[in-house]
């Protein structure tokens, strides 16, 4: 059974969305997936003005119909209503992206991230919620207004992995879906650096360094036995959010993936370098 075969794409109908359709047909095409498209109305934005005007569920069910119009008219070219199923829910849209994706069974949701807005402060935005409460793997990319995605016989992969117990749940999706997509699998892993604040005797510095290296290789090879990978690693050293998007910055892959934690809750699943490599990456990123 496929590892992704069913895509959940949430859209506004704002411009970001329309960017990122390319990105969603492409990763269709290339996993052999099925489309959804969902939109999701607030109805609890009531202002003043209507209210004073019309009663409140003659103004929900107007919004109701202009929402259900306007999405069985989004992008049908590039998704056609026969094939691409198209959900209308009501509620708040980060919770109910979240849950229609686990209840239907969704593997895989796609969303953009807003271009110079997503930052980490905007805790509250739909995409931020959404990648803390959703299940599945998301991809998200910043750039989808602006840059166009890799051409189709383009399928090279990049996975960044810790030496956490996260990190062979982390790999063992990279080299599915990898696979499913028929692209080619590379790992980086960053080491990191001895604090130069610190009076450090350099040959010192170099041999901690190397054991840290030599340490990292041999967990990876592990998890590589484990996952049934052979795929090429590469290990770098710094400061850990700096060296893995500089080492990133110098890949020309088609996407990213990136571990967000299995436990959501009151700490989230987010942690600083995912928020990092989410917002910086050059490429999409799929936070597992």
């Amino acid at each position: 059974m496929a590892l992704i075969s069913n895509i959940l794409f949430p859209v506004d109908f704002s411009p970001s969305c329309v960017g990122m359709a390319a990105y969603v047909k492409r990763a269709a095409v290339i996993l052999g997936a099925r489309v959804s498209l969902v939109h999701v109305v607030d109805q609890g934005s009531y202002n003043g003005f209507e209210l004073y005007l019309r009663a409140a569920p003659e103004i929900s069910e107007e919004r109701w119909l202009i929402a259900r119009e306007k999405l069985d008219s989004f992008l049908t070219a590039d998704f056609s209503p026969g094939e691409c199923p198209r959900v209308l829910l009501s509620g708040d849209a980060a919770t109910e992206i979240a849950k229609v994706a686990r209840d239907r069974g969704f593997d895989l949701i796609v969303m953009p991230t807003y271009a110079g807005i997503f930052r980490r402060m905007l805790l509250g935005s739909t995409t931020a919620k959404v990648l803390n409460d959703a299940d599945c793997p998301v991809i998200t990319s910043r750039h989808a207004e602006t840059i166009a995605p890799r051409p189709l016989e383009h399928r090279e992969w990049l996975c960044a992995i810790g030496m956490g117990e996260n990190s062979e749940r982390v790999l063992r999706f990279a080299v599915e879906s990898a696979a499913q997509a028929r692209g080619r699998l590379s790992i980086v892993h960053a080491v990191q650096a001895v604090d130069k604040k610190l009076p450090v005797d350099l040959d010192l510095e170099d041999q901690l360094q190397a054991a840290e290296r030599e340490q990292a290789r041999r967990r990876i090879a592990e998890l590589q036995r484990i996952a049934g990978s052979n795929a090429a690693v590469h290990i770098v050293a710094g400061q850990v959010k700096d060296a893995l998007l500089e080492a990133v910055r110098r890949f020309d892959a088609d996407v990213l993936v990136i571990g967000r934690s299995p436990h959501p809750g009151a700490v989230g699943r987010l942690r600083d370098l995912t928020y990092a490599m989410i917002r910086d990456s050059p490429f999409p990123v799929i936070s597992v």
